[in-house]
């Protein structure tokens, strides 16, 4: 799983009887493309504001790589935008009576030192090099807006965050400015998207959705899906095994908004019966969860007994490999370290095909 590059904890901003946010908690990943939808009025235009520095929430805490953005003084809460994030507006917001290579030079200036080179180079790097040294006047929508991520990116930020980018655009520029948004994220950059348009969010990892200043969806690619569906199917083995009932309010899955949402969603595949208070497996997701906890157990014996890995470290690799295992190799593994009852937290492991024990049901 990729690190959290800003984490939103409790984070809530009023305007006097005004809600616009309220007591919003969320991870951005390093890496990822987040999509932020939801009516007008929900919030997105001040969730960007915060995460830009452009504005500081009424309570709660945003820690950005590890600062607190609360803690910076005003000057400092400048610096650090200017240094650590690239803002893309639906409106442009460039100097009229400056060349597009200026325009993104004055924000190199901020930041150290312009460098004409270099923002000619950014300007390429958009496909509008050819428009450099015209006015913003002379200059479509699209060209304009492609002139708004050169000046995004000149300084190389950590986080770039872009608020309607085709909001104001024909479909033609519209496709040009998302391609170029693919080839950001594909190169590793780091973007937040407010977007009305459900095919922009189609193209995000992740999609929160605001309504009255309150999260309320997170919409996940299938591979995450199946991932908490396992993190479900563990935690209720383990429950059983505790001689605790499995019960919903019990299950907790980091990053889901709303459990009862995934709950079904498991239900729907066939891996527990119809939730309500209480969760039961079915035989499907028995067989699963047996196999999932029998191979993260085992890994946890292997990088604990052979590799010598501290108590954290067995537990964050082991879970890593369970997904990437197969039985065979399980098997392999479980044959290779004797066929252990335990793992190195005393729970027993279940048996598989190639021990002698009966299998754990």
């Amino acid at each position: 799983m990729a690190r959290t590059l800003v984490r939103l904890e409790g984070v809530s901003r009023h305007f006097g009887d005004v809600k616009a946010l309220d007591q919003v908690d969320l991870d951005i990943r390093r890496g990822e493309w987040l999509a932020v939808m939801g009516p007008s009025g929900s919030g997105k235009s001040t969730l960007v504001n915060l995460l830009g520095g452009l504005d500081r929430p009424t309570s709660g805490r945003i820690a950005f790589d590890g600062v607190m953005l609360a803690d910076l003084s005003e000057s400092e809460r400048v610096r650090f935008r200017r240094e650590n994030i690239g803002i893309i507006f639906q409106q442009f917001h460039l100097f009229p009576h400056l060349s597009a290579v200026e325009n993104v030079m004055v924000a190199q200036h901020y930041h150290s030192l312009a460098d004409e080179k270099e923002a000619l180079a950014a300007l390429e790097g958009v496909g509008v090099l050819d428009r450099a040294h015209h006015l913003p006047s002379q200059l479509s929508g699209g060209e304009q807006q492609r002139v708004c991520v050169a000046r995004a990116l000149i300084n190389q930020p950590k986080l770039i965050l872009a608020d309607e980018p085709t909001g104001n655009l024909d479909a033609e520029n519209e496709d040009r400015v998302l391609r170029l948004l693919r080839d950001l994220h594909a190169a590793g950059h780091t973007l937040v998207i407010v977007t009305h348009a459900p095919r922009i969010g189609n193209l995000a990892d992740r999609r929160v959705e605001l309504q009255h200043g309150r999260l309320a969806d997170l919409t996940v690619p299938s591979e995450e899906i199946e991932r908490r569906y396992d993190e479900v199917l563990v935690q209720m083995w383990s429950l059983a095994e505790d001689g605790r009932v499995p019960e919903a309010q019990r299950v907790k899955v980091p990053d889901v908004v709303d459990n009862r949402r995934t709950l079904l969603g498991m239900a729907e595949s066939g891996l527990i019966f119809q939730p309500g208070e209480t969760l039961e497996f079915t035989p499907r997701g028995r067989s699963r969860a047996r196999d999932l906890v029998r191979r993260r157990r085992l890994a946890e014996v292997l990088f604990s007994s052979a590799m010598h890995l501290s108590d954290p470290e067995v537990e964050v690799a082991a879970c890593r490999m369970e997904h990437i295992i197969d039985p065979e190799v399980t098997n392999s593994i479980c044959s290779f370290l004797g066929h252990p009852r335990q793992c190195p937290h005393g729970r027993p492991i279940p048996a598989g095909d190639c021990c002698e024990l009966p299998i754990i049901s």
